[in-house]
Order: C-alpha cells, then sequence, then structure tokens
C-alpha cells in the first residue's frame, strides 16, 4: 500500500534556529539565513506575532524563552511498528493552522483499513468538546487529528472516544507516564486534572463509509500561565510532564499515540468496544465516586459505577442506576 508522507508547511528557517534556547547574535542569525539583521527582526517580530516567546537581550542576541523540540516526521515514525506502518496513508506535519480536525474534516477520506494524520506545531482555533477553545502553549502539547472511513458508524461510534482514552493512555505509560487515568467519556486525567482531551468528529459520504476524524490534544508541559489560564475556565489542568520523572519527548509522545491510536482502531473495527472495556475499567477515574453527570440543564447525581458494554456510564442514584449515552460528567466534591 502506497504511503505518503507530506512535510506540510514547514516551521520558519529563524525558529529552527533558535530552537535549541540558547543566545545567537544577530550578525550569525542573519549569515545563517542569508538576510539582513533587519530582516531578522521582523522575523523575530511575525514569530512573536503568533504567540511565540522571543527574548532579546542586549548586545547577545536572540533566544526562545525556553528550548522547544519541534516536530520531526522521522522520529514520530520510529515509534510506529512495522505492521502498524501498513494501515498509514498518509502524515502531515503542519507548523500553523486552524484546526488539525477542520482541516482532515475538508478533505475526502483515507481508503479503508488506512489513516490520514495530520498534526500541527501551532492550532489558531483548537477545539475542545462542546465547542470550548483548546488551549495549547507552543512547542507544549500534541495537536493531533487521525482520519479513518467507517462503515459501520451505529457500532463504532458510541464508545470509540473510550477506546481512544485507553490508546492515550497507552502511549503516555511508554513516554514514562505514572497515574494516568480517564473520565468519561472524553478526559484524559492525571490526579483528577485534566491533561488531554478527545475530539471525534463525522462527516457522513453519499454511498459510502462515513468520515471519522479523531482528534487528541495532550499537555506535555504548561507554563505557570497558561495552568491560570485554562483553570480561570474551571477547568484542574495537568500535563504529562508531572506525571513523568523526567521530561517526555514530544515526538516520542506523538509516535506513540499515532502508533497506539492505530493498532486500537484495527482492533476495534474488528472486535468493538468489547476489547477495551477491561483496560478503560481499570483506567476509569470516577468508579466508585461521587460524581454529577450535565445533561442540557439538568445535573443527575450519584455514585459513578463504571460503563456498560456499550460505553454508557451507569451512575447509582437514590433509586436506581441510570444509563447515560451523553452528557458532561464530573467528580462531585463532598465536604465534611
Amino acid at each position: 500500500m502506497a504511503i505518503s508522507f507530506a512535510g506540510g508547511i514547514a516551521p520558519p528557517p529563524l525558529l529552527v534556529l533558535l530552537a535549541d534556547g540558547e543566545v545567537h547574535s544577530g550578525e550569525w542569525l542573519a549569515t545563517q539565513l542569508g538576510q539582513t539583521r533587519a530582516a531578522v527582526w521582523k522575523g523575530v517580530e511575525r514569530l512573536r506575532a503568533i504567540g511565540i516567546e522571543v527574548q532579546a537581550l542586549a548586545r547577545r542576541g536572540y533566544r526562545l524563552t525556553k528550548p522547544v523540540e519541534l516536530l520531526d516526521a522521522a522520529r514520530i515514525r520510529a515509534e510506529l511498528a512495522a505492521q502498524r506502518m501498513a494501515h498509514l496513508h498518509s502524515l502531515e506535519l503542519l507548523f500553523e493552522v486552524d484546526s488539525t480536525n477542520t482541516r482532515l474534516l475538508g478533505s475526502a477520506p483515507p481508503p479503508q483499513g488506512t489513516a490520514d494524520v495530520c498534526i500541527a506545531e501551532l492550532q489558531h482555533a483548537g477545539r475542545g468538546r462542546l465547542g470550548r477553545r483548546w488551549i495549547a502553549p507552543f512547542g507544549g502539547g500534541i495537536a493531533m487529528s487521525l482520519g479513518w472511513a467507517c462503515s459501520d458508524v451505529v457500532r463504532t461510534l458510541p464508545a470509540l472516544s473510550l477506546g481512544v482514552g485507553v490508546a492515550v493512555s497507552r502511549a503516555l505509560t511508554r513516554a514514562g507516564a505514572q497515574g494516568i487515568s480517564l473520565k468519561w467519556p472524553n478526559d484524559i486525567w492525571f490526579k483528577d486534572r485534566k491533561l488531554g482531551g478527545v475530539l471525534i468528529e463525522l462527516r457522513g459520504e453519499a454511498g459510502g463509509p462515513a468520515h471519522v476524524v479523531i482528534g487528541v490534544g495532550v499537555n506535555l508541559s504548561l507554563p505557570d500561565e497558561a495552568r491560570r489560564e485554562i483553570e480561570a475556565g474551571g477547568t484542574a489542568a495537568a500535563a504529562v510532564s508531572d506525571a513523568c520523572r523526567q521530561p517526555p519527548s514530544r515526538n516520542l509522545v506523538a509516535g506513540a499515540i499515532l502508533d497506539e491510536l492505530l493498532s486500537m482502531l484495527l482492533q476495534y473495527e474488528r472486535y468493538g468496544f468489547a476489547a477495551f472495556r477491561d483496560a478503560w475499567t481499570a483506567l476509569d477515574g470516577l468508579n466508585g465516586r461521587p460524581a454529577q453527570v450535565i445533561v442540557g440543564q439538568n445535573a443527575v447525581f450519584g455514585i459513578a459505577r463504571g460503563v456498560d458494554a456499550d460505553g454508557a456510564l451507569l451512575l447509582e442514584t437514590a433509586d436506581r442506576v441510570q444509563r447515560f449515552v451523553s452528557g458532561e460528567a464530573s467528580l462531585r466534591l463532598t465536604h465534611g
């Protein structure tokens, strides 16, 4: 099967030179780029305009506020098992994009049994669940979308986000993270704080399989300012680095997530959620704890009792066990 790897829109050469986080003089940068020092200054301003923090040090030069590991297709592919490579139709790395999900949804679906993948350094309109904005500081996370042709949407979609959660948790464990858990239906947790999320979108295809796009956003590291911004919106935030003894490689994490997603999809197509229910239950961050589920304007309180065979959340209330196929679930904090 032919596999195409699109390099996408490359990062600015100035950024590549500054990525090591060291101080580089304007003269050296100008020589490396074949530009004037004035052009280098304009390049610095362009980086700042898209949210990349570049320090200017008097009589010394420029540096990023911290080193950044730019995305690298070869290093990402190195994490893929040979049997998964055969199911990768295309891998596109982009420097900036409005939304990786939107980009794939606007394209034709890949051939059945293969995936189109888009990973971006910068998302200007990244989306979380329920239309929320996904906040991702430059170089501090993974913004990945995977397109897949799905012939049986009714059977596949209801619990697919749970299978994705299992795949992402396995990838993070490969990268050295410990203590990862999942919150129904779409959140990746560390110590009851959100470090990642899943957004699945669907586009019907006339006379053919549906085009399913799986979006995964993961915080690898979070500066204090970004943490405060996320938590101001009511979400307790975490990063993969919080769960690791050593800061994980960004390309390793991206490659591991892609490898585990491909592995999961191939199993899911054959066996459905049944192949992942035990693994998901072992990672369930709500099970046995006081929880609430908000559906529309209504909140239901009870004790979370895991998920059923279809991936629906079970909530034990005062008089019965209720089943939810959609809704916003969260811990219900008790005081006493």
